[in-house]
Protein backbone atom coordinates (compact mmCIF):
# COMPACT_ATOMS: atom_id res chain seq x y z
CA UNK A 1 0.00 0.00 0.00
CA UNK A 2 3.14 2.24 0.90
CA UNK A 3 4.88 1.48 -2.17
CA UNK A 4 1.49 2.30 -4.32
CA UNK A 5 1.25 5.81 -2.81
CA UNK A 6 4.50 6.63 -3.14
CA UNK A 7 4.62 5.45 -7.17
CA UNK A 8 1.35 8.02 -7.10
CA UNK A 9 3.08 10.33 -5.19
CA UNK A 10 5.65 10.73 -7.60
CA UNK A 11 3.62 10.61 -10.85
CA UNK A 12 1.76 13.44 -9.33
CA UNK A 13 4.98 15.82 -9.23
CA UNK A 14 6.18 14.38 -12.27
CA UNK A 15 2.66 15.39 -13.88
CA UNK A 16 2.84 19.11 -11.93
CA UNK A 17 6.58 19.36 -13.40
CA UNK A 18 5.95 18.46 -16.73
CA UNK A 19 3.05 21.22 -16.73
CA UNK A 20 5.12 23.50 -15.24
CA UNK A 21 8.01 23.18 -18.13
CA UNK A 22 5.16 23.63 -20.85
CA UNK A 23 3.65 26.64 -19.22
CA UNK A 24 7.12 28.48 -19.33
CA UNK A 25 7.70 28.07 -22.93
CA UNK A 26 6.04 31.28 -24.62
CA UNK A 27 3.14 30.88 -27.29
CA UNK A 28 4.46 32.78 -29.55
CA UNK A 29 5.60 32.03 -33.77
CA UNK A 30 8.77 34.46 -32.98
CA UNK A 31 11.91 32.43 -33.40
CA UNK A 32 14.20 34.89 -31.41
CA UNK A 33 12.02 34.17 -28.08
CA UNK A 34 12.33 30.92 -27.74
CA UNK A 35 15.06 28.76 -26.78
CA UNK A 36 17.01 26.42 -28.75
CA UNK A 37 15.64 23.26 -27.22
CA UNK A 38 12.22 25.34 -27.79
CA UNK A 39 12.76 25.43 -30.94
CA UNK A 40 13.97 21.93 -31.71
CA UNK A 41 10.74 20.70 -30.02
CA UNK A 42 8.22 22.72 -32.17
CA UNK A 43 9.97 21.70 -35.51
CA UNK A 44 9.98 17.87 -34.46
CA UNK A 45 6.27 18.97 -34.08
CA UNK A 46 5.74 19.63 -37.36
CA UNK A 47 6.68 23.84 -37.59
CA UNK A 48 9.06 23.35 -40.73
CA UNK A 49 8.38 26.41 -42.31
CA UNK A 50 10.70 29.38 -41.41
CA UNK A 51 8.94 33.31 -42.66
CA UNK A 52 12.18 35.17 -43.43
CA UNK A 53 10.88 38.64 -43.02
CA UNK A 54 12.77 41.60 -45.09
CA UNK A 55 12.48 45.11 -44.09
CA UNK A 56 14.41 48.40 -44.88
CA UNK A 57 16.14 51.30 -43.06
CA UNK A 58 14.58 54.07 -44.95
CA UNK A 59 13.14 57.30 -45.10
CA UNK A 60 9.46 57.45 -45.54
CA UNK A 61 8.75 61.42 -45.78
CA UNK A 62 9.16 63.27 -42.51
CA UNK A 63 6.03 62.09 -40.55
CA UNK A 64 6.79 58.33 -40.76
CA UNK A 65 9.62 56.56 -38.97
CA UNK A 66 12.73 55.43 -40.48
CA UNK A 67 11.81 51.32 -39.61
CA UNK A 68 8.39 51.66 -41.30
CA UNK A 69 9.11 48.78 -43.28
CA UNK A 70 10.80 46.87 -40.85
CA UNK A 71 7.85 47.41 -38.16
CA UNK A 72 5.03 46.24 -40.78
CA UNK A 73 6.85 43.49 -41.74
CA UNK A 74 7.45 41.50 -38.61
CA UNK A 75 3.51 42.26 -37.75
CA UNK A 76 2.49 40.95 -40.88
CA UNK A 77 4.89 38.02 -41.32
CA UNK A 78 3.90 36.94 -37.52
CA UNK A 79 -0.01 37.12 -38.54
CA UNK A 80 0.75 35.27 -41.16
CA UNK A 81 2.71 32.61 -39.52
CA UNK A 82 -0.50 32.20 -37.07
CA UNK A 83 -2.79 31.92 -39.71
CA UNK A 84 -0.60 29.03 -41.34
CA UNK A 85 -0.36 27.43 -38.07
CA UNK A 86 2.95 25.61 -39.12
CA UNK A 87 5.07 28.54 -39.22
CA UNK A 88 8.05 30.43 -36.84
CA UNK A 89 8.90 34.17 -37.94
CA UNK A 90 12.79 34.70 -38.01
CA UNK A 91 14.25 38.05 -37.32
CA UNK A 92 13.61 40.80 -39.44
CA UNK A 93 16.37 41.73 -42.19
CA UNK A 94 16.70 45.20 -42.29
CA UNK A 95 19.81 46.01 -43.61
CA UNK A 96 19.00 45.95 -47.52
CA UNK A 97 19.66 47.94 -50.52
CA UNK A 98 18.95 51.23 -50.40
CA UNK A 99 20.78 53.66 -53.18
CA UNK A 100 24.23 54.39 -53.58
CA UNK A 101 26.48 56.28 -50.79
CA UNK A 102 29.02 57.27 -53.13
CA UNK A 103 27.58 59.83 -54.33
CA UNK A 104 23.94 59.11 -52.05
CA UNK A 105 21.59 57.97 -54.59
CA UNK A 106 17.98 57.06 -53.92
CA UNK A 107 16.94 56.95 -50.36
CA UNK A 108 20.71 57.57 -49.43
CA UNK A 109 19.68 61.14 -49.97
CA UNK A 110 17.79 61.59 -46.62
CA UNK A 111 19.28 61.03 -43.61
CA UNK A 112 18.73 58.23 -41.30
CA UNK A 113 18.82 55.48 -44.53
CA UNK A 114 21.26 52.74 -44.79
CA UNK A 115 22.10 50.34 -47.57
CA UNK A 116 24.30 47.75 -48.62
CA UNK A 117 25.39 46.17 -51.68
CA UNK A 118 23.17 43.87 -53.74
CA UNK A 119 25.76 40.92 -53.50
CA UNK A 120 26.06 41.16 -50.31
CA UNK A 121 22.08 41.23 -49.34
CA UNK A 122 21.63 38.00 -51.64
CA UNK A 123 24.40 36.20 -49.46
CA UNK A 124 22.82 37.30 -46.17
CA UNK A 125 19.49 35.91 -47.64
CA UNK A 126 21.07 32.85 -48.63
CA UNK A 127 23.40 32.38 -45.44
CA UNK A 128 20.24 32.71 -43.39
CA UNK A 129 17.89 29.96 -45.17
CA UNK A 130 20.91 27.57 -45.39
CA UNK A 131 21.01 28.14 -41.75
CA UNK A 132 17.64 27.32 -41.22
CA UNK A 133 18.04 24.34 -44.08
CA UNK A 134 20.74 22.68 -40.91
CA UNK A 135 18.29 22.84 -38.46
CA UNK A 136 15.49 21.00 -39.96
CA UNK A 137 13.09 23.51 -41.39
CA UNK A 138 12.14 22.30 -45.20
CA UNK A 139 10.01 25.51 -46.42
CA UNK A 140 12.18 28.97 -46.25
CA UNK A 141 9.80 31.87 -47.24
CA UNK A 142 10.96 35.38 -48.38
CA UNK A 143 8.84 38.24 -47.39
CA UNK A 144 9.82 41.29 -48.65
CA UNK A 145 8.03 44.21 -47.52
CA UNK A 146 10.14 46.76 -50.05
CA UNK A 147 10.07 46.91 -53.97
CA UNK A 148 13.58 47.76 -54.59
CA UNK A 149 15.03 44.57 -53.74
CA UNK A 150 12.70 42.09 -55.30
CA UNK A 151 14.82 40.65 -57.98
CA UNK A 152 17.46 40.02 -55.67
CA UNK A 153 15.34 37.55 -53.48
CA UNK A 154 13.95 36.01 -56.51
CA UNK A 155 17.89 35.17 -57.28
CA UNK A 156 18.62 34.13 -54.23
CA UNK A 157 16.03 31.88 -53.95
CA UNK A 158 16.98 30.23 -57.47
CA UNK A 159 20.32 29.89 -56.27
CA UNK A 160 19.33 28.17 -53.13
CA UNK A 161 16.81 26.30 -54.91
CA UNK A 162 19.71 24.99 -57.08
CA UNK A 163 21.88 24.01 -54.48
CA UNK A 164 19.70 22.35 -52.75
CA UNK A 165 17.95 20.13 -55.77
CA UNK A 166 17.29 16.72 -54.65
CA UNK A 167 16.97 17.48 -50.53
CA UNK A 168 14.05 18.19 -48.61
CA UNK A 169 14.46 21.93 -48.41
CA UNK A 170 12.88 24.77 -51.03
CA UNK A 171 12.92 28.49 -51.03
CA UNK A 172 10.23 30.56 -52.68
CA UNK A 173 8.96 34.19 -52.54
CA UNK A 174 5.16 34.31 -52.72
CA UNK A 175 4.56 37.42 -54.93
CA UNK A 176 1.39 37.87 -53.40
CA UNK A 177 3.08 39.35 -50.49
CA UNK A 178 4.27 42.04 -52.26
CA UNK A 179 1.63 42.30 -55.07
CA UNK A 180 -0.88 42.23 -51.95
CA UNK A 181 0.68 45.34 -50.68
CA UNK A 182 1.38 47.39 -53.71
CA UNK A 183 -0.80 47.13 -56.54
CA UNK A 184 -3.08 44.79 -55.13
CA UNK A 185 -4.05 47.60 -52.43
CA UNK A 186 -4.21 50.58 -55.16
CA UNK A 187 -6.73 48.55 -56.36
CA UNK A 188 -8.74 48.20 -53.66
CA UNK A 189 -8.21 51.83 -52.68
CA UNK A 190 -9.44 52.83 -55.99
CA UNK A 191 -12.47 50.82 -55.27
CA UNK A 192 -13.15 52.95 -52.36
CA UNK A 193 -12.98 56.02 -54.18
CA UNK A 194 -9.05 57.38 -53.95
CA UNK A 195 -6.94 58.01 -56.45
CA UNK A 196 -3.59 57.85 -57.57
CA UNK A 197 -2.39 61.32 -56.87
CA UNK A 198 -3.51 60.33 -53.28
CA UNK A 199 -2.59 56.60 -53.20
CA UNK A 200 1.26 57.28 -54.29
CA UNK A 201 3.87 55.00 -54.63
CA UNK A 202 6.54 55.78 -51.77
CA UNK A 203 5.09 56.77 -47.94
CA UNK A 204 1.64 58.14 -49.85
CA UNK A 205 -1.73 57.52 -48.52
CA UNK A 206 -1.47 53.62 -49.14
CA UNK A 207 1.84 53.54 -47.70
CA UNK A 208 1.14 55.36 -44.60
CA UNK A 209 -2.74 54.00 -43.94
CA UNK A 210 -0.62 50.45 -43.85
CA UNK A 211 1.59 51.14 -41.20
CA UNK A 212 -1.29 53.61 -39.12
CA UNK A 213 -2.72 50.05 -39.08
CA UNK A 214 -0.30 47.74 -37.62
CA UNK A 215 2.23 50.40 -35.88
CA UNK A 216 0.40 54.27 -35.68
CA UNK A 217 3.07 55.26 -33.31
CA UNK A 218 5.16 55.21 -35.95
CA UNK A 219 3.14 58.03 -37.65
CA UNK A 220 3.10 61.65 -36.56
CA UNK A 221 -0.19 61.69 -37.67
CA UNK A 222 -1.43 65.19 -36.17
CA UNK A 223 1.42 67.08 -37.72
CA UNK A 224 0.67 64.73 -41.19
CA UNK A 225 -3.08 66.07 -41.23
CA UNK A 226 -2.16 70.07 -40.42
CA UNK A 227 0.63 70.21 -42.72
CA UNK A 228 1.34 71.18 -46.40
CA UNK A 229 1.33 68.64 -49.38
CA UNK A 230 4.02 66.76 -49.37
CA UNK A 231 6.51 66.11 -52.32
CA UNK A 232 9.72 64.08 -53.66
CA UNK A 233 12.18 67.16 -52.16
CA UNK A 234 10.15 65.86 -49.05
CA UNK A 235 10.53 61.86 -50.00
CA UNK A 236 6.53 61.50 -50.96
CA UNK A 237 6.70 60.03 -54.16
CA UNK A 238 3.47 60.47 -56.62
CA UNK A 239 0.98 60.42 -53.26
CA UNK A 240 -0.03 62.66 -50.97
CA UNK A 241 -0.98 60.81 -47.14
CA UNK A 242 -2.91 63.37 -45.55
CA UNK A 243 -6.15 61.53 -45.49
CA UNK A 244 -3.91 58.21 -44.63
CA UNK A 245 -6.19 56.44 -41.80
CA UNK A 246 -6.03 52.96 -40.11
CA UNK A 247 -9.26 52.51 -41.19
CA UNK A 248 -8.33 52.50 -44.85
CA UNK A 249 -5.02 50.34 -44.10
CA UNK A 250 -6.76 47.75 -42.47
CA UNK A 251 -8.03 46.61 -45.66
CA UNK A 252 -4.58 46.47 -47.23
CA UNK A 253 -3.63 44.53 -43.95
CA UNK A 254 -6.21 41.69 -44.43
CA UNK A 255 -5.59 41.78 -48.07
CA UNK A 256 -2.07 41.06 -47.41
CA UNK A 257 -2.26 38.69 -45.00
CA UNK A 258 -4.93 36.53 -46.62
CA UNK A 259 -3.55 36.16 -49.82
CA UNK A 260 -0.06 35.50 -48.60
CA UNK A 261 -1.52 32.26 -46.33
CA UNK A 262 -3.53 31.15 -49.39
CA UNK A 263 0.00 31.33 -51.49
CA UNK A 264 2.07 29.63 -48.81
CA UNK A 265 -0.12 27.01 -48.36
CA UNK A 266 -0.64 26.12 -52.04
CA UNK A 267 2.91 26.35 -52.15
CA UNK A 268 3.52 24.06 -49.38
CA UNK A 269 0.99 21.36 -50.15
CA UNK A 270 2.01 18.28 -49.70
CA UNK A 271 5.17 19.11 -47.87
CA UNK A 272 5.94 18.64 -44.26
Amino acid sequence: MRFTLRRAFASVILLVTTQAVFAQTPKTVQLEDLTWTELRDQIHAGKTTIIIPIGGTEQSGPDVALGKHNARVKVLSQRIAEGLGNALVAPVIAYVPEGGYAPPTSHMRFPGTITVPDDVFEKTLESAANSFKVHGFTNIVFLGDHGGYQNDIRRAVAQLNKAWAGSSARAFVPQEYYGASSDGYAQILRQHGYHDDEIGTHAGLADTSLLLAVVPQMVRLERLRNGPKLGPADGVYGGDPRRSSAEIGQLGIDAIVSRTIDAVRKETAGRQ
